[in-house]
């Protein structure tokens, strides 16, 4: 008989799940992830990791793990076409439907040692209360204590938060947790405002800081080259903050946007375009641009399609300067060094500025006008080197951060 006490009794592995909007095109959510996992992987290398998420087809092979759906369809896709026919089928379906979800994720979250929620700004209802939103994120969280398994918020990001009910879901899952942490300092203050504080909880950078040094630095070309500003452009229906900007507002962010263009192309730079996600809008752009400069300074905006967080990483590295709008757009230029103006539609911008030591280079998106834009950038020339060396000692500074916040997580996995 096999002595229990044996060394060849096998140890259990932990089972770490993944909760959140992944597998989408949004590279900043995918690369957040893609550190989450690289990191615990390192830490915990016997671990199992899964991801329940909005799309769990590309999340596994963009990760290489088992993903699963948040809200998985339980009856075909037959909707019917009258809208009496549809709210009655609601009624009749809706709550056996949801009911038999709450019974195949407790199923799913069987063996599970932690649920965790890996940063991005989750915390919110901008984009409705269920999918990934508050309802969802509050079903898993219970079913994840009914298990036993730990769940961990870590350096998440918080608000808007409009609705009722969407606050007390949010509210309940944080409270919850064995463990909480947020991206910034105004996410914790955002939380705070609407009721929810606890004394132990703590402010981490965002996790995307902690992704592995693995992109290739952009070699030092071996001729003379044109300098390179990278432009993030950002789409309407992504600016999300707690003031959305209208469309009056958006149209003039356009417009600056393609201003300052039209200067950078005058003054000798060339543009590359970063697409942070794939609805960003670079056709509306260079539709614009084209009717103000010439065919010649027109072909020297580059765009080149993106895939994955490395690819884009590069573009970045590429660049000397950055103008960006998409949170991890101005994220990435960070990381890889570059001076960056963020144009911010979302506390979550102007706090990363704030942390980086760089608030004169964050402007408010219902406030930005070209000439000032302009300025910014002539700043960061002037000031390059000393932009680069505090950049520098940032990202050292938020890698040891996270690197101490990982070892929090893994203990607790």
């Amino acid at each position: 008989m096999r002595d229990n006490n044996s060394t060849e009794s096998v140890q259990k592995k932990s089972k770490i799940v993944f909760f959140g909007h992944f597998g989408s095109d949004n590279f900043g959510n995918e690369g957040t992830l893609q550190a989450a996992l690289s990191n615990l992987r390192r830490l915990l290398p016997e671990a199992e990791f899964e991801c329940i998420c909005t799309q769990p087809a590309s999340a596994a092979a963009i990760h290489g793990i088992t993903a699963s759906s948040i809200s998985p369809r339980v009856l075909g896709a037959w909707i019917p076409k009258n809208r009496a026919a549809r709210r009655l089928r609601k009624l009749a379906l809706g709550f056996p439907i949801e009911l038999y979800r709450w019974y195949a994720a407790f199923s799913k979250l069987k063996g599970t040692d932690a649920l965790i929620v890996p940063g991005t700004g989750l915390l919110t209802d901008a984009f409705g209360l269920w999918s990934w939103g508050p309802y969802n994120l509050f079903k898993w969280s219970v079913l994840a204590k009914l298990r036993g398994s730990n769940l961990l918020f870590v350096s998440v990001g918080a608000g808007p938060i409009r609705g009722p009910f969407s606050r007390r879901f949010v509210k309940a899952a944080l409270g919850l947790a064995d463990y909480r942490s947020y991206r910034d300092v105004s996410s914790a203050q955002y939380l705070k405002a609407i009721g929810f504080s606890r004394g132990n909880d703590r402010v981490f950078p965002d996790l995307a800081f902690s992704l592995p040094e693995s992109v290739p630095s952009r070699a030092r070309p071996m001729f003379k080259r044109r300098p390179v500003v990278g432009l993030g452009l950002m789409n309407f229906s992504s600016m999300y903050g707690d003031n959305r900007p209208g469309s009056e507002i958006y149209q003039s962010y356009m417009k600056s946007m393609v201003t300052l263009a039209d200067w950078l192309l005058n003054r000798g730079y060339d543009i590359r375009l970063l697409i942070g996600e794939l609805g960003d809008p670079s056709s509306e752009f260079r539709s614009i641009l084209s009717e103000r400069v010439s065919a010649d300074a027109y072909s020297r905006v580059i765009e080149t399609s993106v895939t994955s967080v490395d690819e884009l990483l590069s573009q970045v590295a590429g660049t000397d300067l950055v103008v960006a709008t998409r949170f991890h757009n101005v994220l990435f230029a960070l990381l890889n060094n570059k001076p960056v103006v963020s144009i911010s539609f979302h506390h979550k911008c102007a706090s990363l500025m704030s942390a980086m030591g760089l608030s004169e280079y964050c402007v408010w998106i219902d406030r930005l006008q070209a000439n000032d834009l302009i300025g910014r950038v002539l700043s960061m020339e002037e000031n390059s080197g000393n932009l680069k060396s505090l950049i520098a000692t940032r990202n050292e500074e938020f890698r040891a951060a996270l690197e101490e916040q990982y070892g929090i997580i893994a203990t607790r996995s």
